[in-house]
């Protein structure tokens, strides 16, 4: 552990031109980030750059070991390159890869969000997301840019006794959070709000 530790702050030294890098435990290891993008792990003592398209050819070239990690007893090779001692000895060159894949990290991330389904959000079951679709609300963005109360307006127009508990879980998956760990500030102006569009009628709790 000592070993990855001191290996955390080697790499934080030599690629802070990223940015601000923060890590955190992962397979087994620690996984190294910036803006919540993970580019890179450190296990067992050693760097390992995450490929993307870009570098990966020039990663096989060069013949650097990939890293694996047991799942049930079982080894699995992962995306990830060791950065051999030779790559450390070029500073500008393992900063150039690293932000490489930086880039193709976060734009996996992107793609991946771009292509999220309302059911991958927070406290969104398929039942909802079919109910959210009927309603005109088909993807994340519109869900997004409508806010919860408006698309609890629409649901309600087919279900009159849609409860308060759907427009936490609608403001939650917009937040990306349970419903039930959202502040109660929130919850407060949403039961006002709630009790204020239904005419004060008794709260229901689908």
């Amino acid at each position: 552990m000592r070993d990855s530790k001191l290996k955390i702050e080697r790499a934080k030294q030599y690629l802070n031109a990223l940015g601000e890098i923060n890590s955190r435990s992962q397979f087994g290891g620690y996984s190294l980030s910036v803006e919540k993008v993970v580019f890179a792990l450190v296990a067992d003592g050693e760097l390992y750059l995450r490929a993307c398209e870009q570098v990966k050819p020039y990663f096989i070239q060069r013949q650097m070991d990939t890293l694996h990690f047991n799942k049930r007893g079982i080894a699995v090779e992962m995306d990830y390159y060791r950065v051999d001692d030779s790559l450390w000895q070029e500073p500008e060159q393992l900063v150039a890869l690293s932000r490489l894949c930086l880039a193709g990290a976060r734009h996996q991330r992107n793609l991946h969000q771009s292509n999220r389904r309302l059911k991958d959000l927070p406290n969104l079951s398929i039942r909802l997301e079919l109910q959210l679709r009927r309603a005109g609300i088909e993807t994340v963005d519109k869900l997004k840019a409508q806010g919860a109360r408006a698309c609890w307006l629409r649901l309600r127009e087919s279900n009159k006794n849609l409860g308060i508990n759907v427009l936490f879980a609608l403001e939650g998956a917009i937040l990306g959070r349970h419903q039930q760990a959202l502040p109660e500030s929130v919850k407060d102006e949403l039961r006002r709000w709630y009790h204020t569009a239904t005419l004060k009628r008794p709260q229901h709790t689908d």
